[in-house]
């Protein structure tokens, strides 16, 4: 495999190769061989859930030459912001910062207010778009292997998503190291390594989005159930879906 030929032309011929390479490696592992397959083109989006924690620890526990970015919406939960300080100052690595554009911002508001995503599922939609979906896509540009935190049980949306995707909007490899965890991993791995989290898990909070956008759930509710509440839909933002 040619590292720097345009990735699209991989869909097909090397797929079921990659897929296969990763077979019974740890996520450590499994990052270092596709850093090796893609130098300098892989790329880590984090929000500092736990479930992205948990990826960022074992990338910079292991020196794993990934870059790691997020995206600030500008609606953001300080308690977002104070796990983000938290984690690097531990870690004294950089995280990019992706904005988005402040023209297409401005717009929404002067025509549909501060709030216009409680309306409707459509207005939210646009509001997604415009701070996260673009930002995301301006952070991806040139990236070849892209890192998500995504599990299987955190919508029915991601049941049957894989390890290892293609995704055909931006001709890229998504790569879903903890799709299969449970929930329990994910806690026990945080707490065996000390990694710094959002407090607002502690609070009911199990997804965490934007601050007018997430609520925390009772006992039994989805995980889910918190973002978005209002409204009936798929639960999703435009990133995944």
């Amino acid at each position: 495999m040619k590292a720097g030929t345009r990735l699209i032309i991989f869909k097909e011929d090397y797929m079921t190769d990659i897929t296969n390479a990763l077979v019974n490696k740890s996520v450590e592992e499994s990052i270092q061989y596709l850093v090796e397959q893609y130098p300098g083109a892989v790329a880590f989006s984090t929000s500092f859930g736990q479930e992205d924690q948990v990826i960022a620890d074992i990338i910079w526990r292991n020196q794993l030459p990934v870059r790691v970015f997020t995206l600030d919406t500008g609606r953001l939960f300080q308690e977002t912001y104070d796990v983000m300080d938290l984690t690097m100052a531990r870690y004294k690595h950089p995280v990019e910062v992706f904005f988005p554009d402040t023209a297409a911002v401005e717009q929404l508001v002067k025509e549909k207010g501060p709030n216009s995503f409680y309306e409707s599922v459509e207005n939210r939609k646009q509001c997604c778009g415009i701070r996260k979906v673009v930002p995301l896509n301006r952070a991806l540009e040139g990236v070849k292997v892209w890192i998500t935190g995504l599990r299987a049980e955190q919508s029915e949306n991601r049941h049957n998503m894989e390890t290892l995707e293609w995704d055909e909007q931006r001709h890229l490899y998504k790569y879903n190291p903890l799709i299969h965890w449970g929930y329990d991993e994910v806690l026990n791995y945080l707490n065996t390594h000390k990694v710094p989290y959002n407090k607002l898990h502690d609070k009911g909070f199990i997804s965490i989005g934007c601050a007018p956008c997430t609520r925390a759930i009772g006992p039994g509710e989805h995980p889910r159930a918190g973002r978005w509440w209002w409204e009936e839909s798929h639960k999703e933002c435009g990133l995944h879906g």
